[in-house]
């Protein structure tokens, strides 16, 4: 049975919930809702576990901020013993318009702190990532702000539809891989 590691970034605190920058939890979350799952606080991370077609998909939520996620995620693997191949992480991206969403296999930490983490503590870049437009709609000095800001309502109803849409490219990454998942849904 393969064994993957779907790992949600965002920060802990009740001040960070709802926040663009806590996208990635709010997808692992929405899995774990929809499969009656609950994490449990463990090692660097809140972590939870479901099978999918024969896969089981190890979710987790690191509790050591944004900038220290790396750490959670390599003991995550270790002590699961996942292969890198088998990583997915779910994060917030400025660079994207609100609600896009880009499956990629490596890539540059794009300035986000917890990607940065991810690839120094792993020293690589090849591990494939989930990327959940936020937009770039802040004035110039304001970029803080607007990424530990809450969605409005509007933009919560658009997140809730293209949280659907996450979990199934997830899924798909699971049991497809990665080039034919992000053939089917990247640039739609």
């Amino acid at each position: 049975m393969n064994k993957f590691l779907i790992v949600g970034l965002g920060n802990i605190g009740d001040e960070y919930a709802n926040t663009r920058h806590n996208i990635g939890f709010n997808v692992v979350d929405a899995i774990a809702k929809e499969n009656n799952l609950k994490f449990i606080k463990n090692k660097l991370a809140e972590i939870s576990e479901y099978k999918f077609k024969g896969k089981i998909l190890v979710l987790i939520k690191p509790n050591t901020y944004m900038n220290l996620s790396g750490n959670a995620v390599n003991y995550w693997l270790q002590a699961e013993r996942i292969l890198l191949n088998n990583l997915l992480v779910i994060t917030d991206d400025l660079a994207l318009p609100l609600c896009a969403l880009r499956l990629k296999g490596k890539g540059s930490d794009g300035g986000h702190n917890g990607l940065k983490s991810i690839q120094e503590t792993l020293n690589t870049e090849n591990y494939a990532r989930l990327r959940f437009g936020i937009s770039n709609d802040f004035s110039k000095g304001r970029q803080v702000d607007y990424v530990l800001g809450k969605w409005s309502a509007e933009e919560e109803d658009k997140i809730s539809v293209k949280i659907q849409l996450a979990i199934k490219i997830i899924q798909d990454f699971t049991t497809m891989g990665l080039q034919r998942t992000m053939a089917t849904y990247n640039n739609k």
